[in-house]
């Protein structure tokens, strides 16, 4: 085994989660998952499986991770999505590792899939994160949607050999709730930070996204599948400035721009974890 714990937040993640736990029981012996409500097997299945198991109120993804790291048993720690497996090369990759120094953290590549369909091109052919980091120098940033990890200045990055491999979403209408969903909390955290919604940001940042997507970096090559990514990618871009920009006209009515909820009615922060 060695010295690192993983940490993995969910909700109603059977279908998936048992196949990456199964990878993951070969390198550590503590799994910690912290579970939003899931009303499936998710925590039939984490239990079975020997993961140390945590319901947590849902204050986001980036809060909800760091709960489970303080709780972790080691200081290393491996963050991974439920619907992310760890292939064999990585599991070597890690294994190898000595992990006797703190200010290094480790980018795993991933390989990102549409239904069963590996995508190769695009922004999710290229798609790579820190994922493997020690606790006592870092964690992760907490606001509603897009939590990065805050590392300190003199941070070493290493990359690791292997894939987390991504199931991200399983047909079209999956992936137009995601990023719906998506687009609702960034417009909160677009409204938070005092970011403004106008003309460029609303319709020729949507396409300026798609033509990057779909023929700069080449997403045609992955078929249909490239071809929705890319429009979702516009879809995705023109709602959160659309939010962003119906809650404006909110606050401006009300005069009070920080304290109102962004279109409370449509953009309260659903309970959902990846």
């Amino acid at each position: 085994m060695v010295p690192v714990s993983v940490v993995i937040i969910t909700k109603n993640e059977a279908e998936m989660i048992s196949r990456s736990i199964t990878m993951l029981k070969q390198i550590t012996d503590d799994i910690i998952v912290v579970d939003n409500d899931s009303t499936d097997r998710t925590l039939d299945i984490t239990i079975e499986n020997g993961c140390r198991v945590y319901q947590k109120n849902w204050d986001g993804y980036g809060a909800n991770k760091n709960k489970g790291i303080a709780l972790a048993r080691y200081n290393w720690i491996l963050s991974i999505d439920a619907d992310e497996i760890p292939d064999s090369t990585l599991l070597t990759s890690i294994t190898n590792l000595k992990l006797d120094d703190n200010n290094t953290v480790y980018d795993i590549p991933f390989k990102a899939y549409y239904g069963d369909k590996p995508i190769n091109f695009g922004n999710w052919g290229r798609d790579h994160h820190i994922r493997l980091f020690n606790r006592t120098h870092v964690r992760w940033s907490e606001p509603p949607v897009h939590e990065t990890l805050i590392l300190p200045q003199n941070i070493s990055v290493k990359k690791l050999k292997g894939h987390l491999h991504h199931y991200s979403v399983k047909n079209i209408q999956e992936h137009e709730a995601k990023i719906t969903h998506y687009a609702q909390l960034s417009a909160l955290k677009y409204l938070q930070s005092g970011k403004k919604a106008n003309f460029i940001k609303l319709y020729i940042a949507p396409v300026f996204h798609f033509v990057k997507t779909y023929v700069f970096l080449l997403g045609f090559l992955d078929g249909k599948e490239g071809l929705n990514i890319a429009k979702m990618a516009l879809k995705n871009t023109w709602l959160k400035y659309y939010y962003l920009s119906k809650a404006q006209q909110v606050s401006q009515i009300k005069s009070y721009p920080h304290e109102i909820p962004v279109m409370q009615y449509e953009l309260k922060a659903n309970t959902h974890a990846k």
